[in-house]
């Protein structure tokens, strides 16, 4: 699922190619906005709020939309609308006289009148990449329920926005602290240093322009400590990166870690050998 960085860059580059232009035409293929018509509305902006895409147009509608797993928005020359709306998975097109926006694979489509867009962000605790980002919000919402996992806590939207496995993996890691590690076993100082290192290295990712955790310009598909590196050495003492579950289902999730910098295997991990993503069947423990 794309992450706070992700969807900042998709917000940055609809706004950058949309805003105040009139839309010439739109097409919403979810049932519920079939017949919904925006053409003759100007963009006002698009912006982000954590996983949320908000795109505001004139006369006081907002287009909500969230990529899930496998989403995306693409803007291209308006010229190849017909074409590119061919795909079955296509959930949206908006067009101006010279762009398209192509959304595809979106897993939530709605539209809501801008003064009503708590009905579908609401629910999210601060966004990491808010420039008015509450860090002590954060942490009381994330501390809330001490028998939690940090993982679990961190990746509820409705305590702090913009975290994904990604963004939680990698912190965990460079703090030392196990992904199932229950809340109340940490200090109030480690899970604010935590959620700091998360913001930090979100923020580093828009400046970039993709998502990464040192900022370096060479190290290509392996910036990263742990996430994706499962059966790989770790960076920092060898131990073979491991993967496990986390969570229950339906939200039940997977996390990359190194048993020896992170303190010992996960209980939910059973040992056995795992092999590097790509390379065979692997074990989740």
């Amino acid at each position: 699922m794309p992450e706070g960085d992700a969807v900042w860059r998709t917000a940055r580059r609809l706004h950058g190619s949309l805003a105040g232009a009139v839309l010439e035409g739109s097409d919403l293929r979810v049932p519920s906005l079939a017949t919904t018509d925006l053409s003759g509305r100007r963009t006002v902006e698009v912006v982000p709020r954590g996983k949320h895409l908000l795109h505001r147009v004139e006369g006081g509608l907002t287009l909500h939309s969230h990529l899930r797993m496998e989403g995306s928005w693409r803007v291209h020359p308006v010229g190849r609308r017909h074409a590119l709306g061919r795909a079955h998975t296509v959930r949206a097109l908006l067009w101006t006289s010279a762009r398209v926006a192509v959304g595809d694979s979106l897993g939530m489509l709605d539209l809501v009148r801008t003064t009503e867009e708590h009905r579908v962000v609401g629910h999210l605790g601060p966004d990491l990449l808010d420039p008015a980002y509450d860090a002590a919000q954060a942490l009381a919402n994330v501390r809330s329920d001490p028998g939690r996992t940090i993982t679990e806590a961190c990746l509820d939207q409705r305590n702090v926005a913009g975290m994904g496995t990604i963004f939680t993996a990698e912190p965990l890691f460079l703090h030392g602290i196990g992904p199932w590690t229950p809340v109340g076993e940490l200090a109030e100082t480690q899970v604010a240093e935590l959620l700091a290192t998360a913001r930090r290295l979100l923020v580093l990712s828009c400046r970039v322009g993709r998502t990464t955790v040192t900022g370096r310009a060479d190290v290509g598909a392996d910036d990263a400590w742990v996430h994706g590196r499962v059966g790989l050495p770790c960076k920092r003492c060898g131990t073979t990166v491991r993967l496990a579950p986390v969570g229950r289902q339906p939200q039940q999730r997977v996390m990359f870690y190194c048993p020896t910098c992170q303190g010992g295997l996960a209980p939910t991990d059973d040992g056995a050998r795992q092999t590097p993503l790509g390379h065979g069947r692997r074990s989740y423990g």
